[in-house]
């Protein structure tokens, strides 16, 4: 659940981008709180730090670790993004005239992104422009359809997803294991 002063937070910066909670789009969406605790995880191949939580960072080294092993390269491209990031993000696109509906095909309203909770990444890899399709066609991606998921790794928007999204084979989320009592 979306802490109040959160839900307060996502209504201002969707009232910024002209949309208020009752915009159709949101329908289908989940709302995340934004993550508090956070820590820098650098991407070994850029060498750029990217926030993530804590569990997740070390989830992203189990990764990376795994991956290598079998001579696969992942390359860390996006972590956490606060609300006005993403504000920001669809703010540039409005600026370059693209209209908000085929925005937010491609990019999560505020509130209303998995980059919020600091448990989701974006992949890239050696060779691949990143945030393509093209992701899809590489080893690193064949690695990632095999493995990710054991080790608590989820594409998150596979083509067709019910969200709506366009397909984005780059977008993983790592879901922490669940306490059982």
């Amino acid at each position: 659940m979306v802490a109040i002063t959160n839900r307060i937070r996502i209504e201002r910066v969707l009232a910024e981008l002209g949309m208020t909670p009752a915009h159709p789009r949101l329908a289908r969406l989940t709302a995340f709180d934004e993550a508090t605790a956070l820590v820098p995880t650098r991407c070994a191949a850029s060498g750029v730090e990217h926030l993530l939580s804590p569990a997740t960072s070390a989830a992203w080294s189990g990764l990376v670790r795994a991956a290598a092993r079998d001579g696969i390269g992942l390359e860390l491209i996006s972590g956490f993004r606060s609300y006005a990031y993403q504000r920001d993000l669809i703010q540039k696109q409005q600026a370059a005239g693209r209209p908000l509906g085929d925005i937010l095909q491609s990019v999560a309203p505020p509130g209303f992104s998995e980059h919020h909770t600091g448990e989701a990444v974006d992949i890239g890899c050696p060779g691949c422009d990143d945030l393509t399709a093209s992701f899809a066609d590489t080893a690193a991606f064949r690695w990632l359809a095999a493995n990710a998921e054991r080790l608590g790794w989820t594409m998150s928007y596979p083509a067709g997803n019910e969200f709506g999204y366009v397909y984005e084979p780059w977008h993983w989320k790592w879901h922490p294991p669940q306490l059982i009592p």
